[in-house]
């Protein structure tokens, strides 16, 4: 249950970084909204996460998973470039949150 409260974790904080930009800076409501509410559930569930998942698994985790998938949303819905670099840079990143996980951490 604690790996399901993680994922739903990395999921809403990826929709709140995605909406973002919507917010113009925070000056539009409803998308900042948006924003809070997500960043709220987030930490919620990372909350009841870490009372099972070692923080320092959990916490790699949501920020690598969710540092991929940003880019992935980045490039395919807001325009953004994808190079070479980048997509390496974001395995590298995968790789390290598979190498701890893999490496008895939990």
């Amino acid at each position: 249950m604690a790996y399901i409260m993680l994922g739903l974790a990395i999921a809403v904080e990826v929709v709140g970084t995605s909406l973002l930009k919507a917010t113009d800076g925070f000056t539009k409501l409803w998308p900042t909204v948006g924003v809070l509410a997500a960043y709220t559930l987030a930490f919620v569930f990372m909350a009841q996460s870490v009372k099972e998942v070692p923080v320092g698994v959990a916490y790699a985790m949501w920020s690598g998973l969710g540092t991929a998938a940003i880019v992935a949303i980045g490039a395919v819905f807001l325009g953004e470039p994808l190079s070479v670099l980048k997509v390496v840079g974001v395995s590298l990143v995968i790789a390290g949150v598979v190498v701890l996980n893999l490496g008895g951490a939990h």
